[in-house]
């Protein structure tokens, strides 16, 4: 029995449905912001009028970039908190601790109302990404801190289009324990499909690669580069070096080349370190890139590093090269899109020059393939919610044979 605030009361079943969405947006990201607006654009059109709350570390900036997109989503960073305080980097330990924050709030009563309002979820979904391994490895916690809502709650927990690899040592049999409480489990390449052992399904922002997404302007440049500076193992030096080979064997004139920003100033600093070697380059800031669109288009070709920008840029048809920074993130990333028809070449030798690519991106059959698989994963994970009983009861694990078979049944 719930108060309402006129003193009246009512059930669970006569409010509207609360949908708690998982995502590391505000940073800001260009792919995470791209997912995260993506599943709240379904939203708007398949449960308007449901409360949707999205978890996130950084939920003011978020608020900000996400306004409007679904009329009643509002931003938290419960999870998130609770991955901050996990006592210790390890990630059984982290995913303990979250767990048991979930079950008894008092052990952060500062965060009490938010862990009740998680608790309360009739869908608790972790939307997909590349934040959940070993990079990362309190933020298994997420997953445990979901696994530890439906517990209470008795509502569905889901999570979509995730990279888990590098993965921690040891890790597996946490992954799979975790995924027992999970009724939609859904991972986005081969090695993360291998490790949790479902079958592979497909990035999150295939669900919102749209018109919408682009920039309409018809004097965009031939040639487009987005190169990052995080996560770098082969030095962003070394990276420059190899992205003006590129361009001098391609004789690329300079002031035909065009610079994306994903992540403000992350992605200026190897631009730097070119800039007095492209004169009359133009740089594409992030603000700019989302208000705007990405300045794609089927003529370019693309350099770039970030997974994101390959997706978005393939699908518009464009050619390119995906460069590969770190062999055990993002060359894993980059041949997942490949695998799936992107048509770009994927670069992991950065002492080869590539031949400049000509195929273009995806075949437009391809792609609607792609996105349509992606609306029948949401439809399943925001299907009607029977919720079991009673509601505080630990549930019954969801055997590994029937998230095989759901796999299979939306992308086979």
């Amino acid at each position: 029995m719930v108060v309402a605030p006129n003193g009246t009361s009512s059930t669970k079943s006569a409010q509207r449905a609360l949908y708690y969405v998982v995502a590391p947006v505000g940073h800001p990201n260009y792919g995470d912001e791209l997912i995260a607006a993506s599943w709240l654009r379904e939203l708007a059109e398949m449960a308007p009028d449901a409360d949707v709350w999205v978890d996130t570390h950084s939920p003011g900036p978020a608020a900000v970039l996400l306004d409007g997109i679904h009329p009643r989503a509002k931003f938290t960073d419960t999870l998130w908190r609770l991955c901050w305080e996990a006592p210790s980097e390890d990630p059984w330990q982290a995913a303990a601790w979250v767990r048991e924050a979930v079950h008894n709030p008092g052990m952060m009563p500062r965060l009490h109302g938010g862990i009740e309002l998680l608790a309360t979820a009739d869908v608790v979904h972790v939307v997909g990404g590349g934040y959940i391994n070993k990079l990362w490895p309190k933020q298994i916690g997420l997953l445990a801190g979901a696994a530890a809502a439906v517990e209470r709650s008795g509502g569905r927990a889901a999570m979509t289009g995730h990279g888990l690899v590098p993965a921690c040592d040891d890790v597996t049999p946490l992954l799979l324990s975790l995924m027992d409480h999970f009724e939609v489990v859904e991972v986005r390449d081969e090695a993360s499909a291998e490790l949790v052992d479902v079958q592979p399904g497909i990035d999150d922002a295939f669900l919102g690669i749209g018109p919408h997404r682009y920039e309409t302007a018809e004097d965009q440049p031939e040639v487009m580069l987005c190169l990052q500076s995080d996560l770098v193992e082969v030095g962003i030096g070394k990276l420059a070096g190899a992205v003006l080979s590129m361009l001098r064997a391609w004789k690329v004139p300079p002031e035909r080349v065009g610079v994306v920003e994903g992540v403000p100033r992350v992605d200026r600093e190897v631009f730097a370190l070119l800039e007095r070697e492209l004169p009359g380059a133009r740089f594409y800031p992030f603000s700019h890139v989302w208000a705007h669109g990405l300045p794609a288009n089927p003529r370019q070709t693309w350099i770039s590093t970030r997974f994101h920008v390959h997706m978005l840029a393939a699908a518009v048809g464009a050619s390119g090269v995906a460069v590969s920074v770190n062999p055990d993130y993002y060359a894993t990333k980059h041949r997942s899109l490949a695998a799936l028809g992107s048509n770009w070449t994927v670069l992991e030798d950065l002492g080869q020059v590539p031949d400049r690519p000509t195929a273009g991106g995806y075949a437009p059959d391809v792609l609607a393939r792609l996105r349509k698989a992606k609306v029948e994963v949401a439809r399943t994970v925001y299907a009607p919610v029977e919720r079991r009983q009673p509601a505080d009861a630990p549930p019954e694990p969801q055997p590994e044979s029937l998230r095989r078979r759901w796999s299979r049944r939306i992308l086979g």
